[in-house]
């Protein structure tokens, strides 16, 4: 890194980076509601070989507690069901020959807590990778101080670097509470 502008960037960019992986591991986490991205990670056996359920089926919502699972091959139903079920999530899909169903039941309150506290695991690996990010980023304006950087330009870099973390942090904690109460809300 050449400048303290180039630090900032770069530092942002990886800041934001980490927010939007946030976001997308916090799809994943069940609210009670059925949504695609329940389902995005499960590998089906297509032909021999292990392939995303994404790229076998289309997902859909019915409602609010049913997804549908379209396989563009009918061949497909059976490995999709069963790598569903291999899958493990607490789901029981229906297979009516032409669509795979799967009705997300309803959330007790343990696994609503449970969920919770992955939630806010997820939030506080997010804000690692935010500290981490903050140090790297910080350790870099002190070596282009020692490289002969003024001391008021490295201050300044310091001060922006500080200012970019917090604002990522307070992100971190909107994601995690709203995502709070999302899973609590019966």
């Amino acid at each position: 890194m050449k400048d303290i502008k180039s630090i900032l960037e770069h530092t942002k960019d990886l800041m934001e980076k980490a927010i939007t992986h946030l976001e997308s591991e916090l799809q994943k986490v069940r609210a009670g509601k059925a949504s695609p991205m329940m389902v995005e990670n499960i590998m089906v056996d297509y032909y021999g070989s292990k392939v995303p359920l994404s790229n076998t089926a289309s997902v859909n919502t019915q409602d609010s507690r049913t997804l549908i699972i379209q396989p563009w091959e009918k061949t497909m139903l059976t490995p999709i069901e069963k790598a569903i079920q291999a899958a493990n999530l607490g789901f029981n899909p229906q297979n009516d020959g032409v669509i795979i169903r799967i009705v997300v039941p309803s959330l007790t309150e343990e696994r609503r807590r449970d969920l919770t506290k992955t939630a806010k695991s997820l939030g506080e690996d997010a804000k690692v990778a935010i500290r981490n990010l903050r140090k790297e980023s910080m350790e870099a304006v002190k070596t282009l101080k020692k490289n002969g950087l003024p001391e008021d330009e490295a201050k300044d870099g310091e001060t922006k670097i500080q200012t970019l973390t917090d604002a990522s942090s307070v992100k971190v904690d909107k994601h995690i509470e709203q995502k709070e109460k999302e899973i609590m809300t019966v």
